[in-house]
């Protein structure tokens, strides 16, 4: 197989790192070298954040619907290399043709969304004032350099929750790209190129796996840099929130998740059966929004746990490239160790496995725990896998009580036929997102997505995520009779 090769992108030019050093992304089901790419040094970075710094006053001043054609060609551009993106998502983080064509479809939605915000996410406001002379206004305008630092999971749809709406508001973006996934980022930016973009406007920032603190810590303190979205783990976020504090740079960090997925006595179990294993199991389970706990109630679980390992033991997983494979491999394996560990812990400690529960080659079966209890280490962390776990309840106040009983708070779903006391309990649950009905694993690009408690702050999409990346100024303007000031000539 064909090793990609994957250079920075800084003003409009495709470069090597200052250093000339690079290093290797390998294939998480193979173990093979998938990308050699370049191994950005603080030099990279100061060059990218100066590209984008210069770009920004030329940019900004466009009028919003040249910003808006651009977006829309980079739709169109992305579409063109579908297949490139979804061979370099297989290759890099192990997700099968239908994962990549998802990422292709959602990135092309957030783009073509921030089009058609290009004039909303800029309108201010006439503020009326005490003084009837005086007219005032709050206006938005770009805020300057956006830093977004994108992870492997999703690679290419998660460029879309920030580079979008950043670039259609005026904003120039630096990249920073996955380690595990560069190519892939590196086929996105690629596609800004593609549709013409001015130098300087994006720009892709690519680093060894020992160097991402240097890297990332130079990004943040970068004077030039005035925003930063980061998604990925809440361990992680934690140290980007204090960097960006530090130097009192404004942060919207979307993070881990443990999503409760409640099922009521009343539920349709045909629904809640087929959404509760896609939430667990698409994408190997490696999603922030992944179904990560199945709240059931005692009147239903035995049913409805048979029913769900049914459809686990008939999940094809396997070799990404085969025809046919649904769910790919885990990605590396720490990730494998710690499903394991989890699965065995949960077992020892008096929970059925129904389904899976053993690795087979760099894939991990898909797995459903049944009776997991608060003694058992899965009930509280997140697993990143395709495991279920199935917590048994006695009504809707002790499945509110343990839906809630977890330091995340990002995604969730109700089923019930009873929508009244299913919306009833949405209220209540303590997360960003919830489905009445539906899956955890959900995303619209006008939705505002993010969540609460250790699942992060600030919100991407909708006309909220726009705002993340504006700066508000209030404006006033006299007039005609001069004001009259205790101190004058």
């Amino acid at each position: 197989m064909t090793i990609a090769e994957q250079s920075l992108f800084i003003g409009g030019r495709w470069t090597p790192s200052e250093s000339g050093a690079t290093y290797q992304s390998t294939n998480p089901f193979t173990g093979g070298i998938a990308t050699r790419a370049a191994a950005a040094t603080g030099g990279d970075v100061h060059r990218a954040v100066e590209a984008a710094q210069n770009a920004f006053d030329l940019w900004a001043a466009f009028p919003p619907h040249v910003r808006r054609h651009y977006m829309l060609a980079t739709a169109d551009a992305v579409e063109v290399r579908a297949s490139e993106l979804a061979a370099a998502i297989t290759a890099e983080m192990g997700g099968p043709a239908g994962w990549g064509a998802y990422n292709v479809k959602m990135l092309c939605e957030k783009l073509r969304f921030a089009a058609g915000a290009a004039y909303q996410g800029l309108t201010g406001e006439a503020i009326p004032s005490d003084n009837p002379e005086r007219t005032m206004m709050a206006i938005r305008k770009p805020a300057g350099v956006v830093l977004s630092l994108v992870p492997w999971n999703a690679p290419a749809l998660l460029v879309g929750a920030s580079v979008p709406a950043a670039l259609v508001l005026g904003n120039t973006v630096v990249i920073k790209a996955s380690e595990q996934t560069p190519w892939t980022h590196g086929l996105v930016a690629q596609c800004f190129a593609d549709a013409g973009i001015p130098e300087g406007v994006v720009n892709l920032i690519t680093n060894a796996p020992e160097n991402a603190a240097e890297v990332v810590d130079a990004l943040i303190a970068h004077p030039h840099v005035r925003r930063i979205h980061f998604t990925g783990s809440t361990r992680v976020g934690r140290i980007i929130a204090e960097k960006a504090g530090a130097h009192l740079k404004r942060a919207v960090l979307e993070l881990g998740g443990k999503a409760p997925c409640i099922v009521l006595a009343d539920a349709d179990l045909d629904r809640a059966v087929s959404a509760a294993a896609f939430g667990s199991f698409a994408n190997a389970g490696q999603g922030c929004l992944s179904t990560e706990r199945i709240i059931v109630d005692r009147e239903i679980a035995d049913e409805f746990c048979d029913r769900l390992a049914a459809v686990a033991g008939n999940i094809p997983y396997g070799d990404p490239n085969a025809e046919g494979t649904v769910l790919g491999p885990v990605i590396n394996d720490a990730a494998m160790a710690q499903l394991q560990e989890l699965v065995d812990d949960a077992v020892t400690m008096g929970a059925d496995l129904l389904s899976g529960g053993t690795a087979e080659g760099r894939c991990f079966a898909p797995t459903v725990l049944k009776g997991v209890t608060p003694a058992m280490r899965v009930y509280k962390e997140e697993s990143f896998g395709p495991l279920a776990t199935v917590v048994i309840v006695d009504g809707r106040e002790e499945a509110l009580r343990v839906a809630n009983d977890n330091d995340y708070g990002l995604s969730s779903a109700i089923f019930s036929r009873d929508v009244t006391r299913a919306l009833d309990l949405a209220k209540r649950l303590n997360a960003g997102m919830s489905h009445i009905n539906g899956t955890t694993l959900d995303d619209e690009a006008q939705i505002p997505f993010g969540g609460v408690k250790d699942s992060g702050y600030g919100r991407s999409g909708g006309m909220v995520g726009l705002e993340e990346f504006t700066e508000l100024q209030w404006i006033t303007i006299e007039g005609p009779s001069a004001p009259l000031y205790p101190i004058s000539e």
